[in-house]
């Protein structure tokens, strides 16, 4: 396993990030145990989860993923230094966490409590803000014309985000949180943070994960240059764009018991004509080179330049196994060149 700096800390972190958003729904108690277990013991330190888990999200599956990590610590509590655990606090949206409101001091207070209860620990060592208070292009929401840009107040949100800073600071100083990132920001959103940070001594994030994969490529290279020169942690979540990079949803296949079978939020957004026709040219790529549609898509991701650890999941020890070997080598420069020409076809495809 090869490992990565956490931000500017001295933590190393491998370069594969367990994800946990199956467990609770697609996934039970017994198979998340099975997974943590071999990630563990494949040199794999580090745990993402959120208190909004499982997914797709609901009143009745609302902290279950983070039940079912604090169960698998009371029973291992001699690993838990072992492992690098990151959890979220739920934005706005959700009328079944907090009333639905905007994150505030307060909010992170009473979140970083409830996740410490149901995690079965004493620390987060990530505790990250799942999205924005102002909604930002994520979630299919990246194409011109989707956000009134003008509508968000510039000094609201300064003001919000202090406010959030100070529950920050609040729970590192308790030794509640050790660490805290961002998800589902932008550039103006992590530099606002990184501002504001300064000015109130409170400690620079050290992550932000967004989504990131052979379909969704957005963040590069401006906020890819942006953690970079600032010492931030990039972390994408979704590598195989919710699974269409696997190639199981080819043609329009819904697999007994996959995720594209269950509620969407959002849609199946990511299912487009040109995704398909993108997802059916990495498959030729992968088969060329002998591996998986998965592997290939993978393996690309930690090749990025910036990408510091990139989160998989799997609802199933054959495709959490298959995930982790595709970290194993470097794609050849045949496959790279190759991945480059699908890419500038289909830059934009969902």
């Amino acid at each position: 396993m090869k490992y990565s700096q956490l931000g500017h800390t001295s933590i190393e972190i491998s370069r594969v990030c367990l994800g946990s958003m199956t467990w609770g729904l697609q996934n039970n108690q017994h198979d998340a145990d099975e997974q943590i277990n071999y990630a563990l013991s494949q040199g794999i330190n580090f745990i993402d989860t959120a208190e909004m888990y499982a997914v797709p999200p609901s009143p009745e599956t609302y902290g279950k993923t983070e039940e079912i990590i604090g169960d698998w610590i009371k029973r291992h509590s001699e690993k838990r230094q072992e492992v690098i655990l990151a959890t979220k606090i739920a934005g706005a949206g959700l009328d079944w966490i907090r009333g639905g409101k905007p994150i505030n001091k307060q909010a992170i207070i009473e979140a970083v409590e409830h996740s410490l209860t149901r995690l079965n620990t004493d620390y987060i060592d990530v505790y990250q803000l799942h999205w924005p208070n102002r909604t930002s292009p994520h979630f299919g929401k990246h194409w011109h014309g989707m956000l009134d840009l003008h509508a968000v107040s510039k000094d609201q949100q300064l003001e919000e985000m202090a406010d959030i800073l100070e529950g920050i600071q609040t729970c590192i100083k308790a030794g509640k949180i050790k660490h805290w990132g961002l998800s589902n920001e932008t550039p103006w959103g992590l530099n606002a943070y990184l501002n504001l940070c300064n000015q109130q001594g409170v400690e620079r994030p050290v992550s932000i994960q967004n989504e990131f994969n052979l379909l969704h490529e957005k963040d590069w290279p401006y906020l890819l240059e942006n953690c970079v020169n600032e010492d931030i942690a990039y972390l994408p979540w979704s590598p195989l764009a919710g699974g269409l990079l696997t190639g199981k949803y080819l043609g329009g296949a819904r697999p007994e018991g996959s995720r594209w079978t269950l509620m969407q939020r959002h849609g199946l957004f990511r299912d487009t004509q040109y995704s398909q026709q993108a997802t059916a040219a990495y498959q030729e790529i992968a088969h060329e080179h002998h591996m998986t549609t998965a592997q290939l898509a993978l393996a690309w991701c930690d090749q990025v330049d910036g990408v510091a650890s990139t989160i998989i999941g799997a609802t199933n020890m054959v495709q959490l196994k298959e995930n982790i070997t595709a970290f194993d080598k470097p794609l050849p420069p045949e496959a790279l060149a190759e991945i480059d020409t699908i890419l500038k076809t289909y830059p934009v495809p969902f």
